[in-house]
């Protein structure tokens, strides 16, 4: 009477050694996958078999390993977006205080030019309007300092030119950071899709 319950026993225990064999597997998978996360390594079925020491198969056909994997994914990519978004703002803000910056400079060199030229004018206007009541040392003086002015005014000026081209350079810049990061987080999408199902290791 008790030879039917032999079988019984042993699928029991086979039962058993693949519950604990699946327990196991699905264990493995979780630590590589918070490592990959950790990590910020890509994610992928063929990755998580590999590192795991388990089928695609499993990985595939197996609701709770397919589920933990999907969900590493989606944090894998939720987080490289947001680390594409700050890397953009960061990028973004530099670019964005340098174009200020530039601008700022710019004005200030207008306003010195506009400055430098007013001076010159009224100094102009008093050799002409007073040149017979100076000495020869006071015109001296005043062709010397307007000399430095126009020196100053053209200095100015090219530093001015300088400013602009920064200027452009610091937009252009800016224009080719979106496009960048904007190719990158296209590529992230498509690295990021996981694979139709397939069988094998």
């Amino acid at each position: 009477m008790t030879a039917p319950t032999v079988p019984a026993a042993r699928t029991s225990r086979a039962l058993e050694v693949r519950r604990q064999k699946t327990a196991a597997g699905l264990a493995r998978i979780k630590d590589v996958l918070d490592q990959m996360i950790k990590s910020k390594a890509p994610i992928t079925m063929a990755a998580v078999a590999r590192a795991a020491d388990v089928s695609r198969t499993f990985l595939y056909e197996h609701a709770d390993a397919r589920a933990l994997v999907d969900d590493a994914m989606s944090q894998f990519a939720g987080r490289r977006v947001q680390d594409r978004q700050a890397a953009q703002d960061e990028l973004e803000a530099s670019w964005r205080e340098r174009a200020l910056n530039t601008e700022a400079a710019l004005k200030t060199a207008h306003a010195e030019i506009l400055a430098q030229r007013e001076q010159i004018a009224d100094l102009l206007g008093q050799v002409r309007d007073l040149r017979s009541e100076w000495s020869q040392e006071d015109i001296g003086r005043i062709i010397t300092d307007n000399g430095n002015l126009k020196r100053q005014v053209r200095e100015l000026t090219a530093e001015g030119k300088s400013l602009t081209g920064k200027l452009s350079a610091a937009r252009d810049n800016i224009r080719f950071a979106d496009k960048r990061i904007a190719d990158l987080e296209a590529q992230l999408v498509s690295v990021t899709t996981p694979p139709p199902v397939g069988d094998g290791r």
